[in-house]
């Protein structure tokens, strides 16, 4: 028995690249169990959603590799800061409104990329205990949800980025740069992330019309 269990996970090994992590504890749970941060395509997306599916991909990991970009430029800026500002005791307005661009580009434009792997926390106490049909009833629900508020936050972003753009408004500090930078990058992020979640409300509505025996 020992050696036909030891058989049975080597070969799990060998067929995914890692152990078999079905049975993971019920809890604070991001992606599922394996996904790591490879973003994939949902097999319930049909199939006229397929090329938007596809170019979101090819998006997210762009912007991912931008977001990173970022938060190393944030990190030397801050870094630069506090250096300059013991040492040299020189204002450091702009040090700290750049790393606060930097860290609201990364936040809001790589949010579509979390949101595609499900890596956003989320308690899964209550999904444990439903039935794979209810279970995916309430996934496709909460994207629903979730679609209305990132839609709702799109448009108010926009609508923040076209007062900043037309009334020239600017930072109240003595650098001064132009407020529409980080509205600009609020917009698009809740957008991209807003066509990330319509797809996916779109394969959880699919996967809600399957047939019992495909769940």
């Amino acid at each position: 028995m020992q050696g036909a269990d030891h058989g049975r996970a080597e070969a799990a090994v060998n067929a995914t690249g890692h152990p078999d992590l079905q049975h993971v504890p019920v809890g604070l749970a991001a992606a599922p169990a394996g996904a790591g941060t490879h973003q994939g395509i949902d097999p319930a997306t049909p199939r006229w959603l397929l090329p938007l599916a596809r170019a979101l991909v090819v998006v997210n990991r762009g912007v991912m590799v931008l977001g990173m970009i970022a938060l190393l430029a944030a990190a030397l800026i801050l870094t630069s800061s506090v250096v300059t500002r013991y040492f040299l005791h020189a204002s450091t307005d702009w040090q700290d409104e750049a790393s606060v661009f930097c860290l609201v580009g990364a936040t809001f434009l790589c949010s579509a990329f979390v949101q595609a792997i499900r890596g956003h926390v989320g308690i899964e106490a209550v999904s444990s205990l439903l039935s794979a049909r209810v279970n995916c009833v309430r996934v496709a629900i909460v994207d629903v949800l979730c679609l209305a508020f990132c839609m709702f936050f799109a448009w108010k972003s926009c609508t923040l980025l076209h007062e900043a753009w037309s009334e020239g408004q600017t930072t109240s500090s003595s650098w001064a740069p132009p407020l529409w930078i980080p509205y600009l990058l609020m917009s698009l992020g809740m957008i991209l992330l807003s066509v990330q979640l319509f797809v996916q409300c779109v394969a959880s509505a699919n996967s809600v019309r399957a047939p019992e025996g495909i769940l």
